[in-house]
């Protein structure tokens, strides 16, 4: 499965229709989510049967295809089936309880409620919501592809304007010679990653570098009265630079994954739960901005789309068992050179990922499997501009994040 996205262009009125079905798509969610709420047990089944009443009750329901409005229910029931796997699991504090969504961004269609036109340039929305044609602005080409190819398109709302995704049910595998190299990752916030080898890269701190621009246009909206229209565009100006730096972060991931995976044959990393780390206040900002899940998640896709071998390994005292012996050296946070009775001195973060390429080789460990079975419902991130057509990104992002 890969994703290929467009800039969607149209007229304000074109707009307007897609936030309505936005609009429309989140509320039979919501209503989904409260008849489950109301009526404790009920299956995917009955939510479909409730989704069929409010179409026969709300003339804006119908309005909305109805392939679009069975994702709603999947959605809501995406949330209930989460709800009950956390419970089942016994996992202590938030256990992710159903909650109403109040600003969706998206509308998904499966197979039926769209066209596309005959040089696959435009696209057509065929339900009673008027959304009409839209022009599809990017590089990649639909001709390619049967139109059966397509399982789903979605139309998603961002701060710099409207995009059209589509799901295409393709083989992405790309054939590659072996190298007869392996590796380990320590991620950190100092340097975005060491390697095994002792190499570094410098971690670019996104966030770090656009919180200036971030609190000029926060203030600008502090400063808007609520509900005027110059207070939207404040936020939308502030949506903009989130989006961007959004944006740095993700492909910097990608950029460096795509890289440690051509060049191994096996790549080692860290089995971190970011959920966990991120509850120390003093550090939550950094470790957010580091982007270790994003770089995870591109690093278990490339391994899937190269045929080359990711192991995730538990990461229990890997900063402070010593590569060379084994000896357990206590060290703080601070502390940034292993010293090990035995005389061997390293960088910190060095010996930390020879010994998680170590924990690799000798156990089968944990391989990636988030995005093995990607989510029919897309993703929201681009593929690489200007890639040929083997080297387009396929769909990671599921409902629920892993994390």
């Amino acid at each position: 499965m890969i994703v290929l996205e467009f800039k969607a262009k149209g007229k304000t009125t074109q707009y307007a229709a897609i936030d309505e079905a936005i609009k429309t798509a989140q509320f039979v969610r919501n209503k989904c989510i409260r008849f489950w709420m109301d009526n404790r047990g009920v299956g995917q089944k009955e939510l479909y049967r409730y989704n069929t009443a409010l179409r026969a009750e709300y003339s804006f329901v119908k309005d909305l295809n109805s392939h679009a409005c069975q994702v709603g229910v999947e959605r809501a029931y995406s949330s209930i089936a989460r709800f009950y796997n956390n419970c089942k699991k016994g996992i202590p504090g938030n256990i992710g309880y159903p909650k109403f969504k109040k600003n969706n961004r998206s509308v998904e269609y499966k197979t039926s409620g769209w066209s596309l036109s005959l040089l696959r340039k435009q696209i057509t929305f065929t339900d009673k919501k008027g959304i009409g044609k839209l022009n599809l602005k990017g590089t990649w080409d639909l001709n390619f592809y049967q139109e059966e190819q397509i399982k789903r398109v979605r139309l998603v709302r961002r701060a710099d304007g409207y995009y059209v995704q589509f799901l295409v049910s393709v083989d992405n595998k790309v054939e590659t010679q072996p190298t007869g190299k392996t590796i380990g990752l320590d991620v950190g916030l100092k340097e975005f990653y060491t390697d095994s080898n002792g190499h570094s890269e410098p971690n670019p701190r996104f966030y770090r570098t656009g919180e200036k621009r971030l609190k000029f246009r926060q203030r600008r909206v502090s400063r808007k009265k609520k509900g005027s229209t110059n207070r939207k565009k404040a936020i939308n100006k502030l949506g903009r630079v989130h989006l961007k730096i959004s944006r740095q972060r993700e492909e910097h991931a990608k950029r460096m994954a795509r890289c440690v995976i051509q060049s191994h044959d096996l790549v080692a990393y860290e089995d971190l739960r970011i959920k966990n780390l991120v509850k120390n206040h003093c550090l939550a900002k950094s470790i957010n901005d580091a982007g270790w899940y994003q770089f995870r998640k591109w690093l278990e896709h490339f391994g899937v789309k190269f045929g080359r071998i990711t192991v995730a390994v538990n990461p229990a005292h890997t900063s402070q068992n010593c590569s060379n012996c084994g000896a357990v050296v206590t060290k703080s946070l601070s502390t940034r050179t292993h010293v090990c009775e035995c005389g061997f001195a390293l960088d910190r973060d060095w010996n930390a990922a020879i010994n998680i390429l170590k924990l690799a080789l000798s156990t089968v460990g944990h391989t990636g499997t988030w995005i093995l079975d990607p989510n029919a419902s897309g993703d929201l991130t681009s593929t690489h501009v200007g890639a040929i057509l083997h080297e387009q990104v396929g769909s990671m992002n599921e409902e629920s994040s892993p994390l």
